[in-house]
């Protein structure tokens, strides 16, 4: 399907090989050619987030899409290693023609109000019917599919990321219930009266004058800025490298307490204060613009909002609606989890089989019983760490579970060699030339000497291999969990709606006698993911599930 720029469609059958099956038809209407064919199986189209975002306003929702640019994105990466190229269908064109790739279009800050010359999407070359275009480039991206390292494996993520952004475009026009009245309740609890004219609320302000008075008579230190801080400290005779946590905390000052304190509000004040709440919360929602695959390794993001990052105080004012509940799911050790599925190593997959947590399981069968041990042992493997306890305990877990350990020691030497890694579906980390991106969790703090390579670029590389492969399969996994129960969902005739999704914890509102059947849906579609990403093994994916009025209760 293509727009026409006037508010209508032309649509076209398609085979299953991806070619036109039957005669191109021309609709004036978008929303009407969607909505009086529900027995259309799937929807093929240029981008889910830019029509998807039209039929949703007018009420319509589609069951299956498949989004060409999302998938030209994932392909790309895994043909040529070039994750973060341009992704547009003009982009995917120019490259099928041997033409030059234009770049895609700047995404808009979430920040700023549309306006009326903004650009649309990226254009064809004159003369280039889009149509044309959309049916020559899914047909080629479904024959690249075919040839990819394993084909049903990439044809699996394709669909499951288009599905992720049919999710993400729902999850965005339905919102988070958030009262702002709590909120404001919080902030002025936290922070204080505020001051006109852009000056610190109260109770910060109070926080930098104790920060000043530390440091002796007529001194004056701004508490917001860390040059600041670093040079009042060295005055004292203290060497610091930055203004971290980790780092204040070592220190014994009368200025550490409230410069803490201090900056845990400026945190707030900045990132969820009123400013932030009067542009993001109206109407009694909390809108984000969710992008998936926003990182590397398929990780979500916002386009603005912070919504992956809601401060634990903030969440009070996260609630339901009168006689609804909110169903709040964390998947349990998810990413040691999806290791031993992707590795089979027998032995964990026995472990990750049994029982809700992990890392007891693991630690009754080593590390003498103590699961902190074994938690920091497998995490090492994961995250690259190789100094102090987690190099202690390696050697063990190499021993007992020698096809997991191998299976992230490889990444980690194909990653410092230059080579490229997928994930289990098949989504590509990117190339040697960009640097290791630290979005995955990585601790890219610590240089560790020894490894594959000789230098510390490489080493950081590998250690971002070493964690893509597990961290992106998650990624994978988690998908196909949005997928699951979306449809479940809608199946089941539930008003319940997705609200809310980071890495591997999902938000379901619905009326209160809805609430157990969501937490039994969330249990099914974790099962049925783990099943259809992986195959036949024995590892579970447990969630634990609380059903609370206020999402801070649910913690």
């Amino acid at each position: 399907m293509a727009e026409t720029g006037d508010g209508g469609a032309r649509l076209c059958p398609l085979a299953p090989d991806g070619r036109p099956a039957g005669p191109v038809v021309s609709e004036p209407s978008l929303v009407e050619a969607v909505r009086s064919r529900p027995e259309v199986e799937r929807w093929v189209w240029r981008s889910t987030a830019e029509i998807y975002r039209r039929l949703l306003d007018a009420g319509v929702r589609v069951e299956r899409c498949y989004d060409v640019e999302a998938a030209e994105a994932l392909l790309i990466g895994h043909e040529e290693g070039q994750s973060g190229q341009p992704r547009s269908l003009a982009a995917a064109w120019a490259r099928l023609h041997g033409l030059p790739v234009p770049a895609d279009a700047p995404v808009r800050a979430a920040e700023t109000q549309p306006s009326l010359f903004e650009p649309g999407p990226v254009p064809l070359p004159p003369g280039t019917d889009e149509l044309t275009a959309l049916l020559e480039i899914y047909a080629h991206q479904v024959a690249r599919a075919a040839r990819a390292e394993h084909p049903d494996r990439m044809r699996l993520l394709l669909a499951s990321e288009s599905a992720g952004m049919l999710v993400a475009a729902e999850m965005s026009r339905t919102g988070i219930p958030w009262r702002a009245d709590v909120h404001r309740e919080v902030l002025d609890g936290l922070l204080g009266e505020r001051f006109p004219g852009g000056l610190e609320p109260r109770r910060m302000a109070e926080l930098a004058d104790e920060v000043s008075r530390a440091f002796g008579e007529g001194a004056r230190v701004r508490p917001d800025l860390p040059h600041d801080i670093i040079r009042a400290f060295a005055r004292a005779g203290i060497v610091l490298s930055s203004t971290r946590k980790w780092e204040l905390q070592q220190i014994d000052h009368p200025a550490v307490a409230p410069l803490l304190a201090y900056k845990s509000l400026y945190r707030l004040h900045t990132a969820h204060g009123w400013s932030w709440l009067q542009q993001w919360v109206h109407e009694g929602r909390f809108r984000p613009e969710y992008l998936p695959g926003g990182t590397v390794s398929g990780r979500w993001t916002t386009n603005g909002g912070g919504a992956l990052q809601i401060p634990k105080v903030i969440r009070q004012a996260v609630r339901a609606d009168p006689g609804w509940r909110l169903v709040v799911a964390d998947v349990d050790q998810m990413e040691p989890r999806v290791l031993a599925a992707v590795s089979r190593d027998r032995g964990l997959m026995e472990v990750a089989g049994t029982g809700e947590d992990l890392y007891a399981d693991l630690a009754a069968r080593a590390f003498g019983g103590d699961r902190d041990q074994a938690k920091l042992a497998l995490l090492g493997a994961i995250y690259g760490q190789t100094s102090g306890d987690a190099l202690k305990h390696m050697a063990d877990l190499r021993r007992r579970y020698p096809a997991a350990v191998a299976y992230v020691d490889d990444a980690a030497r194909a990653g410092e060699e230059g080579r490229l890694v997928r994930t289990w579906m098949g989504r590509t980390c990117p190339p040697a030339s960009m640097a290791a991106p630290d979005e995955a969790g990585l601790p890219q703090e610590e240089e560790q000497s020894g490894g594959y390579g000789s230098s510390s670029a490489a080493r950081a590389r590998g250690r971002f291999t070493r964690n893509f492969v597990v961290q992106g399969s998650a990624a994978d996994w988690a998908l196909l969990v949005l997928a699951a129960l979306r449809h479940a969902l809608a199946r089941g005739g539930l008003r319940a709606e997705l609200v809310f999704f980071q890495h591997d914890e999902v938000i379901v509102h619905c009326p209160a006698d809805e609430a157990a059947t969501v937490a039994e849906a969330i249990t099914a579609a974790a099962a049925t993911a783990g099943r259809i990403a992986f195959g036949p093994t024995p590892v579970r994916f447990p969630f634990t599930t609380a059903v609370a009025e206020c999402y801070g209760d649910a913690k």
